[in-house]
């Protein structure tokens, strides 16, 4: 299955596999942007009503089902749920674990290059094949410098909205959370670092501009 979808996908690109990683990524995010929308909206909804949970939460604790269904209230009040801000971000995983199948796909990409550093490699078979000091490391190190700064800007985002009344641990940890696809793009072939290159690109402009439309 994932043999024919690459192939088709590099036929479509006329031949360049990092485009048809790119051009795929693109596509998907784009189909998926419908649910990107919904969650945008799920999420400043629940964070416009923090303050009227937490009260719930303090006045109904020892209550379940009465705190259940007064937060369901409150919710449908805004045409929302509780589970609206999560449900769409679980819809969107099977289709970006396909995009990441195709973007580390182990014999498709065999052959293919960005820039001439090898698709299918990571950053240690080139730096072993190539030198330390070669054109196709300092393609690699590219990528994984755009990664980086993408994951900073994201961590910069997040620091700056989250709620004040988060706990100090965690208002510590979610920062650092974008530097995970970091570590990814340091161990995986050099098709995995295109594609968490572009998809956390579009995941930080798709959400600067949904935020600012429900701001």
């Amino acid at each position: 299955m994932f043999d024919s979808l690459v192939a088709f996908l590099i036929g479509m690109s006329g031949g360049h596999a990092a485009l048809a990683i790119v051009l795929f990524t693109v596509a998907v995010r784009l189909l998926l942007l419908p649910l990107s929308v919904r969650q945008a909206r799920a999420a400043r909804i629940t964070e416009r009503l923090a303050p009227k949970v937490r009260a719930l939460r303090e006045r109904f604790g020892r209550n379940p089902e009465r705190l259940a269904r007064e937060m369901s209230a409150l919710y449908a009040k805004e045409g929302s749920s509780p589970m609206a801000a999560i449900l769409p971000g679980l819809a969107q995983a099977p289709f970006m674990w396909l995009v990441y199948r195709v973007a580390t796909h182990p014999t498709a990409l065999a052959g293919h290059d960005l820039l001439g550093a090898p698709l299918g490699q990571q950053v240690a078979g080139i730096v072993a094949n190539y030198g330390l000091i070669s054109w196709p490391v300092s393609v690699f190190a590219l990528v994984i410098a755009l990664v980086i700064l993408v994951a900073w800007l994201q961590a910069r985002r997040i620091a700056a909205t989250l709620p004040a009344e988060q706990p100090p641990l965690l208002r510590r940890i979610m920062p650092l959370m974008p530097f995970g696809s970091v570590l990814a793009a340091l161990v995986l072939p050099l098709a995995a670092g295109l594609y968490l290159l572009v998809s956390t690109a579009w995941t930080y402009g798709e959400r600067t501009v949904l935020t600012r439309r429900f701001a």
